[in-house]
């Protein structure tokens, strides 16, 4: 660019007001902070009772004011500044207390992952595999279906005239999974790169195709959600494939990793929920089997991450990876023998 003669712009961060921000901090820090101790809080208990405390302890504050006073002045020419310094200051909380306390704020651990549920089998046997993953408040329900060859999807162009997709994947994260409505429409971006991670952390484990020539697709959609939906619908495909009878040659589990990093001090969260994702630094996909990871998606909000955080945080999501496949192998240790009878039927003709 410099080459060109042209200048790269930079915007400038937006200024804050200071006079609102410590209004703000006295306020409400300390009913914030004594929110994020709650740890029996569900979800949507802590994001209410955070919304209570911004009505009532800021809105209702400033409305009190005079027309004059500089902190009603600056609500005024902007409207935004109170939600935006409210959630910078929850994120500043949150993130002190686990670099401080290393205290999440539901009470668990750094390494330490939520409750584990899995059902298989939920459907009749038209639906050729079902499962049900949990973990917490994320909830995902995947069907598996088996196709012939026929319905394969062709990827075929003039240069590559015979390629075809025999595993689709399709994720699917309607509104109401996280408490909203809207309409339903076309999938998005969110939909097709987690439907693409998931379908990428499965690939490595399906059976040959002259060993298994079904063409099988798997929908897993989100019933509610607190973080991790894609490694989620990681496992439910898992459970529903082994449902289905699909010889798999290993299971797949996976786990979301998070980063909260205030100048040197680093602390790497396992399995992180909603609110660490949004407020944290960093959402890192992993997922894999026993032996191996099939996986990786990161997403990023700051810059300069060695790779020594990177190691540390795939070695952490190894016992959580391990301690979700227990689980799953609990309900379902191996691949059931016999398909669906609803399942299309292969016939061998010898010459």
């Amino acid at each position: 660019m410099e080459e060109l003669g042209m200048e790269i712009g930079k915007a400038e961060p937006p200024s804050t007001n200071e006079v609102l921000e410590k209004f703000i901090e006295k306020q409400a820090a300390d009913s914030i902070k004594k929110v994020l101790v709650q740890y029996d809080l569900s979800k949507a208990d802590r994001d209410t009772a955070l919304d209570n405390i911004k009505e009532t302890a800021i809105e209702e504050a400033i409305s009190e004011l005079s027309e004059e006073d500089p902190i009603k002045v600056a609500t005024t020419e902007d409207p935004k500044a109170v939600g935006n310094l409210y959630k910078g200051l929850t994120k500043k909380l949150m993130r002190s207390q686990i670099i401080s306390e290393g205290i999440r704020v539901d009470g668990r651990k750094l390494d330490e992952v939520r409750p584990i549920a899995c059902r298989v089998g939920l459907m009749p046997p038209r639906v050729h595999g079902s499962a049900l993953f949990t973990r917490g408040l994320t909830q995902v329900f995947s069907l598996a279906t088996l196709g012939t060859p026929g319905d394969a999807q062709d990827l075929g162009d003039d240069l590559h005239p015979e390629d075809e997709k025999r595993y689709l994947h399709h994720y699917n994260f309607p509104p109401f999974s996280v408490g909203e409505t809207k309409p339903l429409r076309s999938p998005g971006r969110r939909e097709i790169g987690h439907g693409a991670l998931a379908e990428r952390a499965i690939l490595p484990v399906l059976p040959p195709q002259e060993e298994f020539p079904y063409v099988v697709r798997v929908v897993s959609e989100v019933v509610s959600s607190n973080g991790s939906t894609s490694m989620g619908s990681v496992c439910g495909s898992t459970l529903a494939l082994m449902d289905a009878g699909v010889p798999i040659i290993k299971p797949v589990s996976g786990a979301a990793m998070g980063l909260i990093r205030e100048g040197k001090e680093v602390r790497i969260l396992t399995d992180i929920q909603g609110i660490e994702d949004f407020l944290g630094d960093m959402d890192f996909k992993v997922a894999g089997t026993d032996s191996g990871i099939t996986a990786l998606q990161m997403d990023m909000k700051i810059t300069g991450l060695t790779m020594d955080i990177v190691a540390k945080a795939i070695q952490q999501a190894l016992p959580a990876r391990l301690h979700i496949l227990d689980k799953m192998l609990a309900t379902i240790a191996q691949p059931r023998r016999d398909l669906s009878p609803f399942a299309p039927p292969f016939t061998d003709h010898e010459n």
